[in-house]
């Protein structure tokens, strides 16, 4: 039989009548004759908690007991999951990561899947069972210890599946029904996109979009899974929610498909460093040893041998990186001031169809221009534009371009 990956969020499963209503989708699809997996998450709220737990007991923990107790919430919902299916005379059957077996890196709370096992669910398929209900964001490592995946690492887990078991489809069920052409809580006219391509889900997503976690977005773009976006409050048809797929697939699209933003940037300047070769390899690779991860980057013009070196970052690392950039102060560089704003935001503007049309960048300016919004960076990519701006002109900024590109409007 067919292979459909379904994958239910933690307000999908928050309580027992969630559990029950997700089941009762997962029924459809195996009535219509398909065998599924199903990925849980914890339910909502439960693995804070679980969290909280463990830093109140040890605020120097052990990772791999950090890793035991956080990887509970989703053996539960699993468990209750699998139990609701049976009720309804649905063969089902719940499984933790090491039964499948998920084999992961040994970086415990932050592990990578290497390969997952396919033998032991298909061998329960073959004797009649039609759903495997499997705790998402979990695996085993190298040692025999329970891993996990880091945050959101059930989107991934349910991705991975779909590539392991060459699965039709990946549904990914969440509280939103699909992926819009912006936050429609800052532009009403925000509109639900019935497809989009890898490529621009993945700088939605990492430019700020929390529809799906970046690395599940990854995962799917190298394995062409084709993934479904939807809401699980939402009536189920076959039409619902947003298919993330390859460009191929999409007829025609709008030159630009969507506006992200993040607020929680910071903009970092080393003021007067020495323009010499190898500089930006010692800044970035002191930023990249502390954990830092630097986003928007512009050296200005030198004079004197002496230039300014700004770049962008999250602003809960903005310590991190200070202390970095501090302490190799004298030593392995020189430089006159750090000054940092953390009073900035980045907006973006994403679509494939810039590949292939000038003007976008051009239209982009003119527009904040309009606006009387002050451009602090600019980067671009082949398929993207950011901007980092002040930020409370970033709604604004969003609205403004939003309705310059019409994307209200379906291609």
């Amino acid at each position: 039989m067919p292979t459909l990956v379904m994958k239910f969020g933690g307000t999908s499963v928050a309580n027992l009548d969630r559990i029950r209503r997700a089941a009762k989708r997962v029924g459809v699809e195996v009535a219509k004759g398909y065998d599924v997996i199903v990925i849980v998450s914890a339910m909502s709220g439960k693995t804070n908690e679980l969290v909280g737990w463990v830093n109140e007991t040890s605020p120097f923990f052990d990772a791999r007991e950090f890793d035991a107790v956080v990887s509970s919430g989703e053996n539960v919902t699993a468990g209750l999951m699998a139990l609701t299916l049976q009720e309804m005379d649905v063969p089902a059957r719940s499984w933790q990561g090491w039964q499948v077996p998920v084999e992961t890196t040994d970086a415990h709370a932050a592990a990578r899947i290497e390969e997952i096992g396919t033998e032991n669910i298909n061998k329960k398929f073959a004797e009649g069972m039609r759903v495997a209900v499997v705790a998402g964001f979990q695996g085993i490592g190298p040692d025999g210890r329970v891993t996990t995946l880091g945050r959101g690492g059930s989107d991934t887990t349910a991705v991975a599946f779909a590539a392991a078991f060459g699965a039709e489809r990946c549904d990914i069920y969440t509280d939103v029904d699909g992926v819009y052409t912006t936050d429609p809580r800052i532009s009403p006219k925000a509109r639900k996109l019935e497809k989009i391509a890898f490529e621009e889900m993945l700088e939605l997503a990492s430019l700020g979009a929390k529809v799906l976690q970046t690395r599940s977005v990854e995962l799917a773009m190298r394995y062409r899974v084709r993934l479904r976006v939807l809401s699980s409050f939402e009536e189920q048809n076959d039409n619902a929610g947003t298919l993330v797929c390859a460009e191929e697939e999409i007829m025609e699209s709008n030159v630009v498909s969507g506006v992200a933003y993040s607020r929680d940037e910071a903009k970092m300047t080393l003021l007067s460093v020495a323009d010499r070769p190898g500089i930006a390899s010692i800044i970035f690779g002191c930023l990249s040893d502390a954990g830092v991860n630097v986003d928007m980057i512009v050296q200005n013009i030198s004079e004197e041998g002496r230039t300014d070196m700004t770049f962008s970052l999250p602003t809960d690392q903005v310590k991190r990186a200070e202390k970095a950039l501090t302490d190799i102060k004298g030593k392995d560089l020189n430089y006159a001031e750090l000054v940092t704003d953390m009073d900035v935001a980045k907006v973006s503007v994403v679509g494939i169809g810039m590949r292939s049309q000038s003007g976008v960048a051009a239209k982009m300016f003119k527009v904040l221009s309009d606006e009387g919004i002050n451009i602090r960076v600019i980067t671009t990519s082949e398929i993207k534009i950011s901007v980092l701006i002040d930020r409370k002109y970033m709604e604004l900024a969003v609205q403004a371009l939003h309705d310059a590109f019409e994307l209200e409007k379906a291609a």
